[in-house]
């Protein structure tokens, strides 16, 4: 697409370290998709984090937006991404949209997004963030549950970790889909992906790193005498 996404005037200063997180956060973690990077660094963060927060939009770090909630951290999000292989023309299952940053650059790199976000507020964000943004169709509603409406989907991205992939989320990816996403394991973090088989799901670790936790995921606590 070419365009800065959710570019504000004024902002040369923010542009800067824009390009800063792609030379230091990203080109050198393993983002090595150059669609990833460069779509990443045609997006503007500082649009989706609060605006006593722009200024630290491009820190390697979760960034707070309230609620309990965060924006994902730049390496995480961008590995993620590249490990999914978005293609153009594929139909994205985004679970975690908060302010609407990764659907954003989802559409950059020329997907269409179903993006699901389970906090009205963060939503609301993200709509005016994005006002009339072709490609993107917003879902407020359980993340857990997904949007099976619009199943099925060519790939699952969880921009976030959680402790289990619901059947609910994977049962909305066609067979062969890619999936991306957190899992946390003992309290490790673990960035993976795979695909949906025919047989069930297979994902395998990637690289241990921080990734915002998503509520709602938790497993249920097994009952103990």
């Amino acid at each position: 697409m070419g365009s800065e996404i959710g570019v504000g005037t004024g902002m040369t200063d923010t542009a800067a370290m824009r390009h800063a997180m792609v030379a230091s956060q990203l080109r050198t973690t393993g983002v090595d998709d150059i669609r990833v990077v460069a779509a990443m660094a045609s997006v503007a963060r500082e649009d989706f984090v609060p605006a006593e927060a722009r200024t630290l939009a491009y820190r390697d770090t979760p960034i707070p937006l309230g609620r309990g909630r965060y924006l994902n951290n730049p390496m995480a999000t961008g590995r993620l991404l590249t490990e999914a292989a978005i293609l153009p023309q594929d139909r994205v299952l985004l679970i975690g949209a908060a302010t609407g940053y990764t659907a954003a650059v989802l559409v950059e790199l020329g997907a269409t997004v179903t993006a699901v976000e389970s906090d009205a507020e963060l939503l609301a964000t993200a709509r005016a963030a994005l006002p009339g943004a072709a490609g993107i169709t917003w879902i407020e509603g359980p993340m857990a549950e997904g949007h099976a409406a619009g199943a099925p989907y060519d790939v699952l991205l969880v921009d976030g970790s959680v402790e289990e992939l619901p059947a609910a989320l994977v049962a909305q990816l066609r067979v062969e889909g890619r999936i991306a996403a957190g899992i946390v394991d003992k309290n490790v973090t673990r960035l993976t992906s795979g695909r949906r088989t025919e047989g069930g799901v297979g994902v395998m670790p990637f690289v241990d790193a921080e990734c915002v936790v998503l509520p709602g995921f938790a497993k249920p606590t097994a009952f103990r005498f």
